[in-house]
């Protein structure tokens, strides 16, 4: 592969090269203020943000895991209390749960969108579940209205994770804006990424912010004063600009991604035995992945690899299988879907920066492979 060019799966490097000088025109002025932590700077996104997402208020904190960490405590879900999730996630999703003290109980999702699957959710309620945690996995929305109906009936609370899908619709309305706290993550690869970590939790509930507030620097309202046990989670001064200007142009960073998956989905949607993401009528999904679905993984992302294109497996291993958490006592089979899919499942070079030329290449190599 020596001179070969790397069609890679993710890459910063043009959308940093495009607007070098406004980022670090902006990281100067920071530097030059004289505030590097909880400044306007913060303040200024965290109402921008919160606005873009439609609800009243926004937190921002020093990652996604945080965001989620902070809505179960701010929420009164600790030692004990079960939330529900999915397997078929990134590990955050279930460290979060654990450092709130509470156990995840997984429930099985649908084999064609890969998100949770709310008609099973009442199967798994127990007199200890406390909160349903919805995982918007690969930048669409999982079906809120029922799952919003199923929490209601039993006294849950519903906190949204929403790492992977910023700006994504279910009917209209924006993720993170159904639950009682929405959680994102601004990690670099994101749809909204930082130059560094960093995440938000938001809410349009007045009492839960304040308490996310205080959750976030030690639990002070003013300083060197605690009023309950808190935690030091802050999105820096940098990180809250840098995003800011980037949040201007999310919307049509977006679409560029969304043109790319038609483009793979016009150009592969009758390729060999391959199937391409569903996309369900009623969201909008925003692609920070293009995940597809085949019995032949292996063998394509090998090929793949041989021609200079990266590609990644969204997730490998489903959590419940992992040696970290085998102490919640499952076993293989006990998901069959989320397992199923963990075998079959490849995302392919999707970004916004992306060329079209790239993308053509890779069309060619994925229809050539199944020829």
């Amino acid at each position: 592969m020596s001179g070969m060019k790397i069609i890679k799966n993710w890459d910063y490097k043009d959308e940093y090269k495009t607007h070098r000088k406004e980022i670090l025109d902006i990281v100067d002025k920071v530097f030059s203020s004289g505030r590097l932590i909880l400044g306007s700077r913060v303040e200024e996104f965290e109402k921008a943000f919160s606005l873009y997402c439609g609800v009243d208020y926004g937190v921002g904190v020093s990652s996604g895991t945080d965001a989620l960490f902070l809505a179960l405590k701010t929420l009164g879900i600790g030692s004990g209390d079960e939330v529900i999730t999915v397997s078929n996630t990134a590990v955050p999703t279930v460290a979060a749960i654990r450092a709130a003290g509470a156990v995840p109980v997984f429930v099985d999702v649908e084999e064609d969108t890969f998100l949770m699957d709310v008609r099973k959710i009442e199967m798994i309620i127990t007199p200890r579940t406390r909160c349903i945690m919805p995982v918007h996995l690969f930048g669409q929305s999982v079906e809120m209205d029922p799952l919003l109906d199923i929490a209601k009936r039993h006294g849950l609370k519903v906190v949204e994770d929403c790492a992977q899908a910023v700006g994504a619709l279910y009917k209209g309305r924006k993720v993170g804006s159904f639950g009682e706290i929405g959680a994102f993550s601004f990690y670099p690869t994101k749809i909204l990424g930082a130059y560094g970590d960093g995440g938000m939790a938001v809410t349009s509930d007045k009492c839960l912010y304040e308490k996310l507030r205080r959750l976030r620097f030690y639990g002070m309202e003013k300083e060197y004063y605690s009023e309950e046990e808190g935690y030091n989670s802050r999105l820096d001064e940098v990180q809250a600009a840098i995003l800011n200007f980037k949040l201007k142009t999310l919307d049509e960073s977006a679409l560029k991604s969304r043109n790319i998956a038609e483009i793979y989905s016009k150009e592969l949607s009758s390729v060999g035995d391959m199937e391409i993401p569903v996309i369900r009528d009623d969201r909008t999904h925003q692609f920070y992945l293009y995940t597809i679905k085949t019995s032949h993984r292996d063998a394509l992302m090998v090929c793949l690899k041989e021609k200079g294109i990266e590609t990644r497996i969204n997730y490998p291993t489903p959590v419940h299988l992992m040696n970290g958490y085998r102490f919640l006592g499952h076993k293989k089979g006990d998901l069959p879907i989320t397992e199923r899919l963990a075998g079959r499942i490849l995302s392919l070079p999707m970004y916004p920066g992306l060329s079209i030329n790239d993308v053509e290449k890779v069309v060619f190599a994925v229809r050539h492979f199944f020829k």
